[in-house]
């Protein structure tokens, strides 16, 4: 089977870098190219020549909405399909995706296995479509379950996607920057725990961290959601 070509859109330039050195990692697969923008995927797919199959698409652009990429792909009758690999929770825009053929959704923070799942699913569909036509029911049902599975391995070991999202509700509304300690106070978890969910959002550039100097003691360290 050809190497699936991917474009990866994602307008954070480090967590852009970290999706084309995973997607790298994932055998049968191959980077076709990166864009920070909606523009520039729009434009790299124009002139791809149908050489990128699949988009790693974030739903936060600077330029246009990711639905909007998605809209101008279609209309230009690009067939690619989309895996939108986001921060983006809200359930109307989950909906949309959907309606939109998006044919996976992946929340941002994760770290590899959790995209490569989602890739070797992905290829695995693309494998079993390659007939012609469907002899059963079950096969139908079988193709489009392939792309469904559990998501075990999103999170590191002994976090729970619960309480990530627990501290994530806390910090991105709040506006301004805050300690390990009022998150924990927040969510009613350890100042440790929370420090550990704060630091992997950190790593997953969802999170800026900066020093927060008192009178006296050494500086805490406090985290701001990253505005998109």
């Amino acid at each position: 089977m050809k190497e699936i070509g991917v474009l990866v859109v994602e307008d954070e330039p480090v967590a852009a870098d970290a999706h084309v050195a995973y997607v790298g990692r994932v055998r049968g697969f191959a980077v076709r190219g990166m864009a920070l923008d909606g523009a520039s995927a729009i434009r790299l797919l124009r002139e791809s020549s149908s050489g990128i199959d699949l988009v790693l698409l974030d739903m936060y652009l600077p330029d246009m909405h990711g639905l909007d990429v998605v809209r101008a792909m279609r209309t230009a009758g690009h067939r690619a399909d989309v895996i939108a690999v986001t921060s983006a929770r809200d359930l109307e825009v989950v909906r949309a995706a959907v309606s939109m053929g998006i044919v996976q959704y992946l929340l941002k923070p994760f770290i590899f296995a959790a995209l490569r799942e989602k890739l070797e699913r992905y290829a695995a569909y693309r494998q079993q479509l390659a007939g012609d036509v469907a002899i059963s029911q079950h096969e139908v049902d079988r193709v489009l379950a392939t792309l469904r599975g559990s998501d075990s391995g999103s999170l590191p070991k002994g976090m729970s996607r619960e309480s990530l999202d627990a501290v994530v509700l806390v910090l991105r509304p709040a506006g301004e920057s805050l300690s390990a300690t009022e998150v924990a106070g927040a969510v009613g978890s350890s100042r440790v725990t929370a420090r550990r969910y704060l630091e992997y959002l950190a790593d997953s550039a969802l999170v800026v961290r900066k020093s927060r100097y008192g009178s006296t003691g050494r500086p805490e360290v406090e985290y701001r959601w990253v505005d998109r």
